[in-house]
């Protein structure tokens, strides 16, 4: 390659937008939500989905957009951050705008006409609209207090995506003045969805009423003698990202206990009220929350669109779901005995194609296994209940050496990851919170048996290693591959990682296991370079690579580097990517798609060709800077021949096939969904690993079009 031509690769404009891209990706999601040939409740999932998503991006990347552009508070004047803020808060409302457009077009009337009725107030019938008020005043009115603002009752605290109505009023409150404004919050206890009684209902099927419908058909009957001249729902999505001076604090777990609290009340970045919300009501909303009108969002709807979930999860209605699924049970286990199995060979798990339960198993094999001496892992997310925790639990108490390092830090997982960390340690257990500054994100456990007569047995490692978190919910719909193992040196790799966590002591040589923040983006630019370097010499090079997110700058100059040698690249990467495809003279040898389907994809693999040696490894990290650099991960090679052929045949082959859920990127930065060409048959990866390694019921009947 030419100077001039390698010098190129500093250029900024050869990134696409982190930002603008991770929208790109919701609105793929949102296209699911637009598919008729999708299940219209999973339709509202996929919704519900999309708003989760958009929550999660103001509470994260938009407040840090924002802190960035300020200065003390007050958004700078800088051209760059300025210009890329209005771009984001373009496609923000575009996104909103078309998902509410979705929910009243498309997904109502289709629930309407499949006996799934959401019922406004001008709807309800005389029955119903007694049955609602009988609710209003015994499960509603007795949890409100509405705040009537003067100086002795200031603007409330409203806390981050509560539900809340602003009300506006005429003449004068009962002591003679006149409070203008009242703020009603929400309880939120009761639930966001009601279903109305079966009996009151003058069609077939079943009737819903929304909460801020019932609070709106009687908000007039809180404040007595009093006209209510306007009202409207809003809601405040704040920065939710904790932090703490991790120099200063001498014990991160309360640090954090404090910090949680906290958290509901960040600052603001969003506000969203009813479409018909008056002009002076938003106004008056925006300057409260220190927002100016960029951050406004006007919606068709219910202004938190994520507790739709509930209709779904109330409708028992088969026909409006996808077939139901059944994982396939991994079955080459020895005699129930799992050691003895690893003993003679490794395992390849492929979730939620192949139940998690193995997984379980091996836990809980070890915690009750009498030669079992020790187990360590890590845990980044694990929900409220988790099999896996309550055997590490057992274990502890049985008298093993348990050691679980435990990220604190996990966004949104913190509350549950502190409660698991407290019952481990009354247990018994030795808790660590990995290293100050850099989140535990790695997925492996270890067992250590003693194995032969007496004292005189020797120890044994056996391991798990996964691309995905230990928990329950997760594992049954995000794909992710988890091997496990008693090979020796894979064994000692994994100790050593656990002995780095826990003593912060530098890592020794690893044998197989490439680990961040030490080595992982070399090692991943030195096998590209390498690729490169067989490409030049005219041998056939290969990478495929399936991540969630390609931004790290330093690989992508790597990959296009490659691309100009000859490499033929295939990227994988469901979400973010700034990467570049298709440009000549820089990426034309790189194709980038992202797959959107019935599981999110989540498995991390890199595959290099390297002179037909296919070096195949799975990790739990994506290429992205804070994954590379601030954070604890690794990437481990799958060793087994026959394994190292199963992640190819079920993790990137069927995915660069897939021409029905497969979103391919062009140059610049849009996404075109691929549809099968001529003579061409339709094809699902998803679908695919679905019949070939679990049971998927009979197709239920499409719904009412």
């Amino acid at each position: 390659m030419k100077p001039e031509t390698r010098a190129e690769l500093a250029r900024p404009a050869l990134f696409l937008d982190r930002e603008l891209s991770q929208l790109a990706f919701n609105r793929r999601v949102l296209a699911q939500a637009e598919d008729p040939s999708i299940p219209v409740l999973e339709r509202l999932r996929y919704l519900c989905i999309c708003s989760s998503n958009l929550d999660e991006f103001f509470e994260v990347r938009v407040a840090s957009l924002l802190a960035a552009a300020s200065v003390d508070g007050v958004l700078s004047e800088h051209p760059a951050l300025t210009a890329n803020l209005n771009r984001v808060s373009a496609e923000c409302h575009a996104l909103v705008a078309r998902q509410y457009e979705i929910l009243n077009t498309e997904v109502l009337p289709l629930l309407e006409q499949n006996g799934v009725h959401v019922v406004r107030h001008n709807q309800r019938t005389e029955a119903q609209r007694a049955w609602v008020k009988e609710y209003f005043e015994r499960e509603v009115r007795p949890l409100l207090t509405p705040i009537g603002l003067d100086p002795a009752h200031p603007f409330p605290q409203v806390v981050n995506k509560s539900l809340n109505f602003i009300v506006a009023l005429s003449g004068k409150d009962a002591f003679g003045r006149g409070t203008a404004i009242a703020i009603i919050k929400a309880p939120r206890v009761l639930p966001r969805i009601i279903p109305l009684p079966a009996e009151l209902s003058d069609r077939p099927g079943v009737s819903f009423c929304l909460l801020s419908s019932i609070i709106h058909a009687h908000v007039s009957d809180l404040f007595a003698g009093r006209e209510v001249l306007a009202y409207s729902q809003f809601r405040v999505t704040r920065d939710s990202d904790l932090w703490v001076d991790e120099d200063e604090v001498k014990n991160l777990r309360q640090a954090l206990k404090g910090e949680l609290a906290g958290r509901q009340f960040g600052r603001s970045v969003r506000l969203e009220v009813a479409k018909n919300c008056p002009p002076g009501l938003s106004e008056f909303l925006l300057d409260q929350f220190g927002l100016d009108k960029s951050r406004l969002y006007q919606v068709d709807g219910p202004v938190n669109l994520v507790r739709l979930n509930e209709i779904a999860d109330h409708m028992k209605k088969p026909e409006l779901r996808f077939p139901p699924f059944m994982p396939g049970v991994h079955n080459k286990t020895v005699n129930n005995d799992i050691f003895a199995t690893l003993r003679r060979h490794d395992m390849l798990l492929h979730h939620p194609f192949q139940s998690f339960q193995t997984v379980i198993d091996f836990i809980r094999s070890a915690a009750t296994d009498p030669c079992v001496v020790a187990i360590k892992q890590t845990v980044y997310r694990t929900g409220m209940n988790s099999d896996l925790m309550e055997a590490l639990i057992l274990a502890a108490r049985l008298g093993k050496e348990v050691t679980v390092v435990v990220e604190l830090m996990a966004r949104f997982d913190e509350e549950a990851n502190i409660n698991w960390a407290d019952k481990l340690e009354q247990a018994g257990a030795q808790v660590v919170y990995g290293v100050v500054g850099l989140k535990t994100h790695a997925k492996i456990a270890l067992v250590i048996r003693r194995e032969g007569p007496g004292d005189s047995g020797v120890l044994r490692y056996y391991a798990h290693l996964g691309t995905g978190n230990y928990h329950p919910t997760t594992t049954k719909f995000y794909t992710d591959f988890g091997v496990l193992t008693s090979n020796e040196e894979m064994g000692r790799d994994v100790n050593e990682v656990f002995m780095h966590l826990t003593s912060l002591a530098k890592p020794h040589k690893l044998n197989h296991i490439w680990l961040a923040p030490f080595a992982l983006q070399d090692q991943i630019i030195k096998a590209i370079r390498n690729e490169a370097r067989i490409a030049k010499s005219g041998k056939p090079a290969r990478i495929i690579v399936k991540v969630n997110a390609l931004v790290d700058e330093s690989v992508i100059r790597a990959l296009y580097a490659a691309s100009q040698d000859g490499v033929r690249i295939d990227l994988i990467v469901r979400g973010a990517c700034t990467l570049r495809p298709g440009v000549e003279g820089l990426s034309e040898n790189i194709k980038v798609r992202s797959i959107i389907g019935r599981f999110l994809e989540h498995s991390r693999i890199y595959y290099f060709r390297n002179d037909l040696k296919h070096d195949v490894y799975l990790a739990s990290a994506d290429w992205m800077n804070r994954n590379l650099f601030r954070r604890i991960e690794v990437a481990f090679p799958v060793l087994d021949r026959a394994l190292k052929r199963r992640v190819m045949a079920e993790g990137l082959h069927p995915y660069l096939k897939d021409n029905q859920n497969a979103w391919e990127l062009d140059s610049s930065g849009h996404y075109q969904r691929r549809k099968p060409r001529a003579k061409q048959e339709p094809f699902s990866a998803q679908r695919h690993l679905m019949h070939n390694l679990g049971t998927v019921a009979e197709t239920a009947p499409p719904p009412t079009a």
